[in-house]
């Protein structure tokens, strides 16, 4: 049976300045899975990211979300398709001066017409998903880095949206931290049916989450692909990246 695809990006070209970032970039993404953009410093990764989130101009080549060609969506269109995207930002994005459950509400005050005590449940719902129920009334500065990426997490699914997109989800985030976001983001996908598109350069949250690898190397996709061939893969900058994990639960998947 065809997966159904849900993002798709052909022949994408950006510079900045003079500079080439990305010269011709091609990829899909699957519905239900999690697909984890890599590369080296300056790869092009987060400028990707970016034109997913209609953030940068499209110069040349296409790039299609949820069925939508970004490039010629008008402001109403645009609009309508950033609410069925869930954006996870690197260092969480909450507001200092509101309450976790106030900024996980956000969303649901500035784009529903809901009641008040309606936005409040479907928000103490959501924090639970993310096992911060007990955060409601506490403010980011009362939160721990972990609780801090977590609370970020439910805002971001607050809408219900099909598709998330993380930068960096793990940065500055202990391993035990690192392995518990890492958990609970798996275990939305599976409980809410969430497509996620991820770019990380953390190797156990790779290993944990991945289902399928797009890898840039300057400007082009060296490989794109599921993780267990990414492992297996000749590509020179795709070998060195993963050259990294010599370790037991690296030899246990390669079995």
């Amino acid at each position: 049976m065809d997966r159904e695809t849900i993002i798709e990006v052909k022949g994408l070209y950006a510079a900045y300045d003079e500079t080439i970032v990305l010269s011709d970039v091609s990829f899909s993404a699957y519905k239900g899975e999690v697909t984890v953009i890599l590369g080296g410093s300056g790869s092009g990764k987060t400028t990707v990211l970016n034109h997913l989130l209609g953030l940068l101009p499209i110069e040349r080549g296409l790039v299609s979300v949820l069925g939508k060609d970004v490039a010629r969506l008008r402001e109403v269109e645009q609009v309508a398709l950033y609410l069925e995207m869930g954006v996870f930002y690197q260092t969480g994005g909450l507001l200092n001066s509101l309450t976790v459950a106030e900024n996980v509400a956000l969303p649901l005050t500035q784009h529903t017409n809901l009641p008040k005590d309606l936005i409040e449940e479907i928000v103490f719902m959501k924090l639970g998903l993310v096992n911060l129920q007990h955060a409601f009334h506490l403010y980011p500065s009362q939160l721990s880095g972990g609780m801090v990426k977590r609370a970020a997490l439910a805002r971001a699914i607050v809408m219900d949206p099909p598709i998330l997109f993380f930068d960096e989800p793990g940065a500055g985030l202990d391993p035990v931290s690192l392995e518990v976001l890492d958990r609970l983001i798996l275990n939305l996908k599976n409980k809410l049916g969430i497509s996620i598109i991820m770019v990380t350069h953390e190797v156990s949250s790779i290993l944990r989450v991945a289902n399928r690898i797009v890898f840039l190397d300057q400007g082009v996709v060296a490989f794109e692909g599921p993780l267990t061939d990414a492992l297996h893969s000749e590509q020179p900058a795709v070998q060195e990246f993963f050259s990294v994990m010599k370790n037991e639960n690296i030899r246990e998947l390669l079995r």
